[in-house]
């Protein structure tokens, strides 16, 4: 049976340990027995007890000290319980991490900034955006948010192995417990290495016939499509998913291939509306694919308004299975 998206991070994180002695691990109540907000470091401090430290609820000192260590020759994994929070050390990491490379010479800041990102659990306003587009296009810094169609764990030690400068890692609160997905009956997988050196999943709901529509999704978002792509190939709608694990670069040349044919595409962004990852893509493939498109581009994203605690009323906010359902529907239908 295929890991869950949590076993995959801590599998990932426990070879991390064994095999590279660079790698420290900071963040808040990140000890056993309790293991981290989302259980994330469970294991790790028993083993480890001089390289997974706990620190003051400070973020900022959190990312500032994990600066220093990776200037130092070092490769901190730093937590930040919630997403949110990024907001607290954004001094440390924008102005500080992600330039001190490309100001002085021969200095690296491989810095690994781990947070989970997203609502759907009621935590309310404060603790459920999803707001990585504030950090979306800042020199030096990458973004990557794997999905449970790709391998976290994996990702996080290519991370280590590649990245000599600040990377944001996105988790998914809602993906944690959820199974990787893998190639089933009705579904075409195709993992590639894209140009920025990580991997995108391609999956169709179909194995004969012509593609209706794209669909291009990262992170969290994608748990909604499972059980969507196999509802649409029933209805004999055919789709081919695109689900790149690195978002900031994202890899145009693939999206542009796999996007052209139909010319019909859905873009699918758990942060609000407005300014965000899904803008910037549309805005690369309407330059790219200007008059091969059959329809406008459609953007499914969360609501311009603050996340509420009632699920109810998060649902009617946040993105969902039946929003992208219709989004598709409509650019189908576009004549």
């Amino acid at each position: 049976m295929a890991l869950t998206y949590l076993q995959s991070l801590q599998k990932g994180l426990k070879s991390l340990f064994e095999s590279d002695p660079r790698v420290i691990l900071l963040g808040e109540d990140v000890l056993d027995p309790y293991g981290g907000a989302f259980k994330v470091t469970t294991g790790l401090s028993t083993l480890y007890p001089d390289r997974v430290l706990t620190t003051p609820i400070s973020e900022a000192a959190i990312t500032g000290i994990g600066a220093g260590l990776a200037l130092r020759g070092n490769v901190p994994i730093i937590e930040i319980m919630f997403g949110d929070f990024l907001t607290l050390c954004a001094d440390q990491l924008v102005n500080h991490a992600a330039k001190f490379p490309l100001m002085y010479s021969n200095v690296l800041c491989p810095l690994i900034i781990r947070t989970p990102m997203g609502g759907g659990r009621g935590y309310g306003p404060t603790h459920s955006q999803s707001i990585e587009k504030m950090f979306f296009g800042l020199p030096g810094l990458k973004i990557i948010a794997p999905s449970h169609f790709h391998s976290p764990g994996r990702t996080l030690q290519k991370i280590v192995q590649a990245e000599q400068g600040p990377v944001i890692f996105i988790e998914s609160k809602l993906l944690y417990g959820e199974r990787l997905q893998e190639a089933s009956p009705g579904f075409v997988f195709d993992v590639v290495k894209d140009e920025t050196g990580y991997e995108t999943t391609i999956v169709q709901n179909f194995s004969v016939g012509e593609v209706d529509v794209a669909l291009i999704a990262y992170g969290g978002a994608t748990r909604h499509l499972p059980n969507l792509l196999r509802e649409l190939a029933i209805d004999e709608i055919r789709v081919v998913a695109i689900f790149p694990e690195c978002i900031d670069p994202f890899p145009q040349d693939l999206l542009v291939q796999y996007t052209a044919n139909p010319g019909r595409i859905v873009i699918v962004d758990e942060g609000h509306d407005g300014f965000n990852w899904a803008t910037g893509v549309a805005a690369c493939l309407y330059e790219k694919l200007w008059g091969r498109l059959q329809a406008p581009i459609r953007i499914v994203a969360s609501e311009r308004e603050i996340i509420p605690t009632s699920h109810t009323q998060e649902n009617e906010m946040l993105v969902t299975k039946e929003k992208i359902e219709a989004a598709i529907l409509e650019v189908i239908s576009w004549e």
